[in-house]
């Protein structure tokens, strides 16, 4: 029987106690499926959408509720990751009315690049917080690092800003691909183009997801890279000035 995507999501894992994916502490759900391609990706196993467990709204929901007489008095909520959670939007709208009638604040970490439907916009009047992360401000250094332009997750980044949607910027920090000078003032000014930017995140690439692709029998995409340093870190956001 075909499942009605609104009642149910695809589902990778979860997390309690999140603290990471936004303010105070987390339910962080984790869905299965994503559409890029990003080379330094950690979490390689949530690509493919046909993987994952079909979980239903109800049992969704009923478990966040568990947990809420503690991430309510942290200032936390639900944050919704991946793979790409706005691949899942349907079910999104019906777990966030829920959560907002809970008073559960809510959160979605996403890459933006998806097409500005209504049903996106929908959800995202009902999303408090996004944690968007730019992938690359050079549009063909994009296309080689995660597969896609960035044409659509810099119009989403606008989108928040004109909508008045609270944000986080967060950038991968990779050796080599996202870390030149000039790309990140090129960052630094499109952001401050943007109006409600709360928070800038320089997140430095690691390469311990790099078991997950040889256990799937892939070719790990950046092989011989280093990892960021904390010094690589400190650079980076002395030339966006965070």
């Amino acid at each position: 029987m075909e499942k009605d995507l609104k009642y149910y999501a695809k589902v990778h894992s979860v997390e309690s106690f999140g603290t990471v994916d936004g303010p105070g502490i987390r339910f962080v759900l984790f869905l299965q499926g994503c559409h890029l391609q990003c080379k330094y990706c950690h979490n390689r196993d949530t690509w493919d959408l046909n993987g994952g467990e079909y979980k239903t709204l109800d049992e969704i929901f009923e478990k966040i509720k568990r947990y809420k007489n503690y991430i309510i008095p942290s200032g936390g909520g639900v944050t919704v990751t991946g793979g790409e959670p706005l691949l899942q939007v349907k079910f999104l709208i019906k777990l966030f009315k829920k959560l907002k009638e809970e008073k559960i604040t809510t959160c979605i970490d996403t890459s933006g690049m998806v097409s500005l439907t209504e049903d996106i916009k929908e959800v995202l009047k009902l999303t408090d917080l996004v944690l968007l992360d730019i992938k690359h401000i050079d549009n063909e250094k994009c296309k080689k690092l995660v597969g896609v332009s960035n044409k659509k997750e810099l119009e989403f980044a606008k989108y928040l800003s004109e909508n008045n949607i609270r944000m986080w910027i967060r950038q991968v920090l990779v050796p080599g691909y996202t870390d030149d000078e000039k790309d990140l003032l090129k960052l630094k000014k499109f952001i401050s183009t943007l109006k409600t930017v709360e928070k800038i995140q320089i997140l430095p690439y690691h390469s311990m997801g790099k078991f997950k692709w040889e256990k799937l029998g892939v070719k790990y995409e950046l092989e011989g890279v280093r990892d960021a340093t904390q010094a690589d870190v400190d650079r980076a956001k002395k030339i966006l000035e965070i």
